[in-house]
């Protein structure tokens, strides 16, 4: 299969390859995998398609970190599975696992501590669970637990990057494509082309923002967008090594007491919903935010949307998609701006922690058996 645009893969991927010569040494890695995604997830759609898994029944999605939050965005596309994050799941997941016979397990690496760690305890304990893996690493120890059902996804999302951003929108899409291939498989050329109108429109619009950083970060999102939204704030605070304060909340949410957080020069990313009933709701706390005079209001929304009281709109072929589609094209503006705060900053959004306070792969777990 083709990205959208008719373009070959490997002629996107050697595209992206000639614009990242031509970038900062720092952040090359992160920009270029930012730019990468709707090339790549073509790719990740192929394999899990022709993964021989048979039929996947309603899961447990897990994961840690930006892990846990694909699993929340991919729950609101798989009605009956529950997204609990792996570092939860640790401590207990019989009482979720009496009603839902599989596991799927989401990660980059596959070697953080948690991840076989829940796999190998589940199976001590519960030995008919199935066990699926969504990974982007073929040499994680995830990927060849013995047990596990590993589909691997392209292998550019195994992001070299501290911070993970094509490997995120990868497993979102994977774990889709797992709950509704035949939907997906229909709106993944709008995907595509949605992610590369952010890239090639909106980049700007993101440098400018950054190019005056805000004092804080708030991700508004409804259930559907509410992993983009705590992915879009995690990235904020990794990359920018926490300069900026950023909380996820959801629209109605807001106003029980987290709206204390929001001043005149906090940035308000609001992810708007596709559904018009759900949207009523969302565009009353926005107007309220604008009549209040507080909050830089930026907003990722369809274009049927009044976007008026908005400072900055993106909108993209993917917005009026429904919502449980969208994390992927529109984490991407929300990972543009956190790359380029972290530029303003001084900072190598490669390795935004030098000091080793956070690692790609999570440090000093220790897992203690029962």
């Amino acid at each position: 299969m083709n990205p959208a645009g008719g373009l070959s893969y490997h002629a996107c991927l050697a595209d992206t390859l000639n614009s990242s010569l031509e970038l900062p040494s720092a952040g090359g890695f992160t920009i270029s995998e930012i730019r990468q995604q709707p090339d790549t997830w073509p790719v990740t759609f192929e394999r899990v398609r022709k993964a021989p898994l048979g039929r996947v029944s309603p899961p447990v999605i897990t994961g840690a970190g930006t892990s846990a939050y694909a699993a929340i965005a991919i729950e609101s596309a798989w009605p009956g599975s529950r997204a609990i994050a792996s570092t939860e799941l640790l401590f207990d997941f019989e009482e979720p696992l009496s009603s839902l016979g599989t596991v799927v397990s989401l990660a980059r690496s596959g070697d953080s501590p948690e991840s076989v760690a829940v796999v190998r305890k589940i199976q001590k304990r519960l030995p008919s669970i199935r066990h699926i893996a969504l990974t982007c690493n073929p040499h994680g120890k995830l990927a060849n637990w013995p047990g596990v059902e590993a589909v691997l996804l392209d292998p550019l999302s195994n992001d070299r990057s501290l911070v993970m951003t094509s490997s995120f929108s990868n497993l979102v899409l994977a774990g889709i494509a797992l709950s509704r291939p035949a939907e997906l498989e229909q709106a993944l050329p709008v995907l595509c082309a949605g992610a590369r109108t952010v890239l090639g429109k909106y980049e700007a619009a993101a440098k400018a923002l950054a190019a005056k950083p805000p004092a804080r970060v708030v991700a508004l999102g409804s259930a559907p967008l509410f992993g983009a939204a705590r992915e879009a704030t995690l990235k904020v605070l990794e990359i920018t090594s926490a300069r900026i304060p950023a909380i996820p909340e959801t629209y109605l949410g807001l106003r029980h007491g987290p709206m204390s957080f929001v001043n005149a020069e906090t940035l308000v990313l609001c992810l708007i919903s596709s559904d018009p009933k759900r949207r009523r709701y969302e565009m009353d706390l926005v107007n309220e935010l604008r009549a209040k005079k507080i909050g830089r209001l930026v907003g990722l929304a369809p274009a049927d949307a009044d976007t008026s009281a908005f400072d900055e709109v993106v909108t993209t072929e993917a917005s009026s998609l429904p919502d449980y589609l969208r994390t992927p094209v529109e984490i991407v503006f929300c990972q543009l701006l956190a790359y380029h705060l972290s530029l303003r900053f001084g900072l190598d959004p490669d390795n935004p922690s030098p000091g080793g306070v956070i690692n790609r792969v999570v440090q000093g777990v220790r897992i203690y058996e029962d």
